[in-house]
Formats: C-alpha cells, structure tokens, sequence
C-alpha cells in the first residue's frame, strides 16, 4: 500500500498530483524567463554531471525553470520488512517512507502537509492505519529584482567587476531569509562570488583569493549604493 501510495503522487508528466499543490504557485515573469534563457546554461552538461540525459521534473519546462521555479514532491527513503541475506518470507506488517518536498514562493507550507494528509488518508484501505511524524518546513524566498536595493547592489557590483552581474535563482531557500522578511519586513540581498569549480562544503572545497579580495571590495561599494539611496523617494 505505501508503494502505491508513493507512486500515485505524480502523474506521468511529473505533475504532483496532490489536490491544490499548484494553487499558490507564482510563475515567473517573462522578463525573468528571458533573463535565465539568455545565460546561456549548458542543460546537457549540467544533467551529464549526474548521469542523465533528460530532466526529471516536470515536461514542458526547461531545466532552469525546474530548477527555479517549479515545486517538486521526493521520496527520499523506504523501510520495510527484511532486507537481510538468507530466505524470509515473512510479510512486514509496516513500512516507513521519508518525504520532502522543494516548495517555491507562494507556497504554503501548513497548507501542502495537510494536503499530503488528506492525499494519504483517502488512500488507505480497510484495517491500515498512518501516523505522520517529523514534520515541519519553511517558506520558499522570492525577491523584486527592481526594488531600489536590490538595483544599487547591481551598481556596486558592476562598478567593481566591469560587468553586469547575474540573476539567478537557486533549488533551496535559507530559512533565516523568510524570518527576515516575515518577522522583520527586510528583504535579503545574496551575493556569491563563488566560482562553479569551489565545491562548496565538499572535502576538496576551494576559494579563489581574487573572489575574497575584489568580494570585500564588492560589498564596500554595496554599502556605499546603498547609503545613497533616498529613502523617501523609494517608499
């Protein structure tokens, strides 16, 4: 019954079939779908790294879109029964099953757990019987790249690389970021100056010298941009 359960979650257009889990979803504005079409992202080789060669995620949408803007629904582990060597033929009488799901802005995510509920429960046959444990989430974050900081930031940094610099979003959001905004009404500016080939937090992680050095200057410019905004004129 767990498997099934599991298998009915999407449809066979990697859809998440839970009533109502698209319903607050904000799609991204045509100026940002151009923006991310022309960053000229390699969609193969970004897939090849991981031994695919076509995306898992929903159909008719790019990589990126997915990636960025489009909620997902995981299975992130099954336990059942015995695993063991030797032959058993004992049927387990439970099975557990981790979840998770990647939401985007809009998305609540009280909301999407009592729908998995509601999805589960309906499902159940006779004589079975679900608990739900472990549970709890965060807001996905979302940011008006024409808000006045959010503009003298690009300044700063333009100023200091010589070039305009790139929008882009990211598969998970930082919890603190939706408290900033949520218990503070502050937005968040992010700015990496990672290179691709960093490997943030793996064992052979590295950090160019030329990032920490010309960063440190980035954000002297930032907070200069920043402090030159007229705060009147922009509220």
């Amino acid at each position: 019954m767990l498997s099934e359960i599991l298998a009915a979650l999407r449809d066979e257009q990697g859809r998440v079939v839970i009533p109502g889990f698209y319903d607050d979803v904000r799609n991204p504005s045509p100026t940002e779908l151009e923006v991310w079409r022309r960053l000229g992202f390699d969609a193969g080789g970004f897939l090849g790294a991981v031994g695919l060669s076509t995306p898992a995620g929903e159909r008719g949408f790019s990589v990126l879109e997915q990636l960025w803007s489009r909620p997902t629904a995981e299975i992130n582990g099954i336990v059942g029964g015995y695993g063991g060597p030797g032959t058993k033929t004992v049927i387990p009488t439970q099975a557990v099953a981790k979840l998770s799901f990647r939401l985007v802005p809009g998305q609540e995510p009280h909301k999407i757990l009592a729908a998995l509920h509601r999805f589960v429960e309906e499902r159940l046959p006779a004589d079975a019987s679900v608990s739900f444990a472990h549970e709890g989430g965060s807001r996905a974050v979302g940011f008006d790249m024409q808000a006045p900081a959010f503009r003298a930031a690009a300044r700063a940094l333009e100023a200091e690389w010589g070039k305009k610099p790139v929008v882009v979003g990211c598969g998970a959001s930082i919890p603190i970021v939706e408290s900033f905004r949520g218990k503070l009404g502050m937005d968040s500016l992010l700015i990496g100056f990672a290179l691709d080939d960093d490997r943030i937090h793996s064992p052979n992680e590295k950090y160019n010298l030329r990032s920490f050095t010309k960063g440190a200057r980035s954000w002297a410019r930032i907070l200069a941009e920043l402090g030159a905004i007229d705060v009147t004129a922009s509220t």
